[in-house]
């Protein structure tokens, strides 16, 4: 019989809806407590905006990473709230490496959202609206896609990239919304059985990321990083790191570095891990564990009867 040995990942930017946790912030005290804590931390009523707002107000980048990282947060503390398991190792997809910080003892939770905020208007600012774009690819090999990003690059002399390594034959394109349309076109012609625009307003993961990484890292050292109480696997190289200054080179670099989300999740399965927990919002991360690893057992737990049942199964 195989020992059970849990991850826990968090999601990035795209999860957010308007309703989302209801259910939760009824159940559990401690939910309701988080988004409190983050709302005066924030100076404005979180709780509020995700249940009366209008979505495009929760698309807003500097307002979807502080909402997901106090989701996250406050799933995380239901969880040990109900006598969860801790985890062997950690996670989280871009933003969600954000919370995972947290979970992990690494970072203050009033200082991360503050952080997260700030990390949002940056992103945003670092490139105009409309100037950026990003796209997913699905059904092609991830050396085919990086070799025909080059290619539109040079022609065009403007940035494109792969930023997003989700999952085998999933891979998100950034860059210039010229680059990016013709890097759509090659992609297709290639074979690509879908080559999908996302709803997003900045291109985010590339080098054009760089001047909100140098603001970024500016407002990290003033503030207090532990080494994680447990493991947390990063984007930028799918390892984990202990020092705190380490710490805070990768979440500045990961701002204009590309996710290997494929490479975290191979990782923590490589480590022993048997089974993954989605801590917040949505089931994407959940779905793609499976694809990367068929072996994985993968669970999600933002509704309460999904945590409940996880901490069965997981017992």
């Amino acid at each position: 019989m195989s020992v059970l040995r849990i991850a826990f990942v968090f999601p990035g930017q795209g999860s957010q809806k308007v309703g989302m946790l209801t259910a939760a912030h009824e159940r559990f005290q401690v939910v309701r407590d988080t988004f409190a804590e983050a709302s005066q931390a924030l100076g404005y009523d979180m709780w509020d905006l995700i249940q009366n707002g209008e979505q495009e107000a929760l698309n807003l980048t500097e307002t979807t990473q502080p909402v997901l990282l106090t989701a996250s947060v406050a799933l995380w503390r239901a969880w040990l709230d109900q006598n969860g398991p801790r985890p062997v190792m950690m996670a989280g997809h871009s933003l969600g490496e954000f919370s995972a910080m947290v979970c992990a003892g690494a970072l203050d939770f009033a200082d991360a959202v503050q952080l997260v905020r700030q990390r949002g208007a940056f992103m945003q600012t670092a490139v105009p609206v409309g100037e950026g774009a990003m796209a997913a690819i699905i059904g092609l090999d991830d050396d085919v896609i990086n070799t025909i990003c080059s290619k539109a690059s040079a022609d065009s002399g403007l940035v494109v990239a792969a930023v997003n390594y989700n999952s085998p034959g999933q891979v998100v394109i950034a860059g210039h919304t010229r680059a990016i349309e013709d890097a759509i076109g090659l992609l297709k012609d290639a074979g690509a059985k879908r080559a999908l625009p996302l709803p997003v307003s900045a291109p985010f993961h590339t080098e054009l990321m760089r001047p909100a990484g140098e603001k970024l890292a500016e407002v990290l050292e003033g503030l207090s990083i532990r080494a994680p109480e447990i493991p947390v696997v990063h984007n930028v190289h799918a390892r984990t790191e202990r020092e705190p200054q380490g710490i805070r080179g990768l979440l500045v670099e990961q701002i204009y570095s590309p996710v290997l989300w494929t490479g975290c999740v191979q990782a923590m399965a490589e480590s022993g891990c048997t089974t993954i927990v989605e801590c917040g919002p949505g089931k994407v991360l959940s779905g793609l564990g499976r694809r990367i690893d068929k072996s994985l057992q993968c669970y999600s737990i933002e509704e309460p009867a999904e945590l409940l049942a996880t901490l069965e199964a997981c017992s």
